[in-house]
């Protein structure tokens, strides 16, 4: 009896940097600020992402966001990173602040 032919081991897929996605895509909004906290380990087990992966927050200062709602600087943050959820983001925190109101580190 021959033995089944083995098909060599696959390389595992690799793992999306999804900060660095984020900085990249955010990049025209010309941020002062940029913090991104992967909060993924937050929610292992949450349905939709079970493992957990895919939950992000996110602090961005712009003057972009400068005389627009909270729903404005929403939807333009979004509309930048679109393409990336719901996956590999499956949620993301937004905080858009005008630099005006963002505390000075000095």
């Amino acid at each position: 009896m021959s033995s089944p032919l083995r098909q060599p081991p696959q390389p595992a897929a690799p793992r999306l940097d999804v900060p660095a996605l984020l900085r990249s895509r955010l990049a025209s909004l010309t941020p002062q600020r940029l913090d991104i906290r992967d909060d993924s380990a937050a929610h292992a087990g949450h349905a939709g992402a079970a493992a957990g992966g895919g939950h992000f927050s996110l602090t961005i200062v712009s003057n972009a966001f400068s005389g627009l709602s909270r729903l404005e600087r929403h939807q333009r943050v979004l509309r930048e990173v679109a393409d990336l959820v719901p996956h590999p983001i499956h949620a993301l925190s937004i905080r858009a602040l005008a630099p005006e109101e963002f505390p000075s580190q000095s």
